[in-house]
């Protein structure tokens, strides 16, 4: 999915055009591939709403299919009075005291709310498991939050429980001395046993969703990549993060012609939606270490946690192919 022109009218308004390869695709689907942080029911809520245009017509109809060069305008509804609740979700916590809690966050959860995912989420989760206790530095929205995964990669996340150890947490991730190692299965055999991707990344000027090297205001980034595995037509790696850039192993191994099975922003376009009869449903990338200084021990601690149940599935067909 390539967009070819995006315009920013404010920053509740996003403006797309469709490419040769959009024709054909409904005005739901486009929207939500397009917007990662935005959910294909919310684009249908918006579309319903009145709150989409495409070539400056108000559509109500979420089956519209897209031509080549329509224009595709979604407007943001403000949700200044939008207040988090605690949910009561199942929680996987791998540890936790009175200062942290390290969690297995699922394939499919959003960490934090943002537009058309404000209940469900990893926050809505943690304030029912600490109630007030949760750091607040990064503000309503996203209290104990450190650092984020995306929505559709699985793993272990540090989360605060005050704001001291949130700072020492975040001066560790600045000063690039926490450990966070992924597991990802990637298209086409990699030749190297062991690589280093050292290529800044930024915002990709076409589209305010994606990040691309050497983008708007790209930034050191650094991602060290260590062969686990090969197949016939893919190659198991483990992903070492030296920073931490958003999307930055989906955005360096596509820019060495590797992307990520599963991957819809950065994956081929052609790309099979299933492997091994498995669906895949977003990119196959699980953030599996996670070692660090204890604010309050002074000690490294390390955390591990296995790939989920349908990775290890395709993997272990793959090994029988």
């Amino acid at each position: 999915m390539k967009i070819k022109k995006r315009l920013i009218m404010s920053k509740d308004i996003l403006v797309f055009t469709a490419d040769v390869e959009d024709a054909g695709i409904r005005l739901d689907a486009f929207i939500g591939m397009n917007t990662e942080d935005l959910s294909r029911s919310y684009a249908v809520k918006l579309i319903e709403d009145g709150f989409v245009s495409v070539n400056k017509n108000t559509v109500f109809s979420k089956k519209l299919k897209l031509s080549q060069g329509d224009e595709v305008c979604v407007s943001i509804p403000q949700t200044h009075d939008f207040d988090v609740k605690p949910e009561d979700i199942p929680l996987d916590i791998i540890y936790e005291d009175e200062d942290i809690l390290i969690v297995n966050k699922p394939k499919g959860m959003v960490v934090h709310p943002a537009p058309g995912n404000y209940t469900g989420t990893l926050v809505n989760a943690l304030m029912y498991h600490c109630g007030r206790n949760l750091s607040d530095i990064n503000g309503l929205l996203r209290p104990g939050i450190v650092h984020r995964i995306d929505k559709d990669t699985s793993g272990l996340l540090i989360i605060a429980k005050n704001n001291k150890v949130h700072e020492s947490l975040a001066s560790q991730l600045r000063n690039r001395s926490v450990i966070r190692e992924y597991t990802a299965l990637v298209y086409d055999n990699i030749k190297e046993d062991e690589l280093e991707i050292d290529m800044p990344i930024g915002r990709n000027e076409k589209n305010r969703m994606r990040r691309a090297v050497n983008g708007s205001g790209s930034r050191e980034a650094v991602t060290q990549i260590k062969v686990q595995e090969r197949f016939s037509k893919y190659t198991l790696v483990t992903a070492r993060l030296k920073t931490g850039r958003t999307h930055q192993i989906r955005v360096h191994m596509a820019y060495i012609k590797h992307p990520l099975v599963g991957d819809p922003m950065y994956g081929p376009k052609k790309a099979p939606g299933r492997l091994e009869g498995i669906d895949l449903d977003g990119q196959l990338l699980h953030a599996g270490t996670l070692g660090f200084i204890h604010p309050s021990t002074n000690k490294y601690i390390e955390f591990n946690a296995p790939i989920p149940e349908n990775f290890k599935i395709i993997l272990n067909r793959l090994r029988q192919v």
